[in-house]
């Protein structure tokens, strides 16, 4: 099949997820979700919806198993939207990205707190003034008699 259909085939089952799972399921385990994208295979017989789910790890494994239970739901609603031969299988998998980036995030404002906190001592032995640098790296000037 070709890539730009399966890239809007995947949008359509990442927009259509997105909106029943924050409009439509009433499950009371499924909050704080976020749909970041999905994954069809070649055939269309089967979708990997990656979700990210803010909370602590118990919360997340209570909205996944409500998630996984909302599958048939959700594969229905895709049914409805979706106008080809098969409805792909929806699972859904947990994105850890997002959670990883605001690690990273977190790591970086901490280090750059702490090197403004403590500056580096200036190193007066490496300093040189920038116009002998710059003098030193041009070559000389060639002379040409004609």
């Amino acid at each position: 099949m070709k890539p730009h259909r399966l890239a809007r085939v995947s949008e359509v089952i990442r927009e259509t997820a997105a909106n029943t799972i924050l409009f439509e399921l009433k499950d009371p385990r499924v909050k704080g979700v976020t749909v970041t994208r999905t994954e069809v295979s070649p055939d269309l017989q089967h979708a990997k919806i990656y979700v990210s789910i803010m909370g602590t790890e118990k919360e997340q494994q209570l909205t996944m198993h409500g998630l996984k239970s909302a599958a048939g739901f959700i594969q229905t609603k895709i049914a409805d939207r979706l106008t080809s031969r098969y409805v792909p299988h929806v699972t859904f998998v947990m994105d850890e990205g997002v959670k990883k980036s605001i690690a990273i995030a977190r790591i970086i404002r901490e280090e750059n707190e702490r090197r403004a906190a403590n500056p580096p001592p200036a190193d007066t032995e490496n300093t040189t003034d920038a116009t002998e640098a710059d003098a030193s790296e041009q070559p000389p000037e060639s002379s040409t008699n004609n």
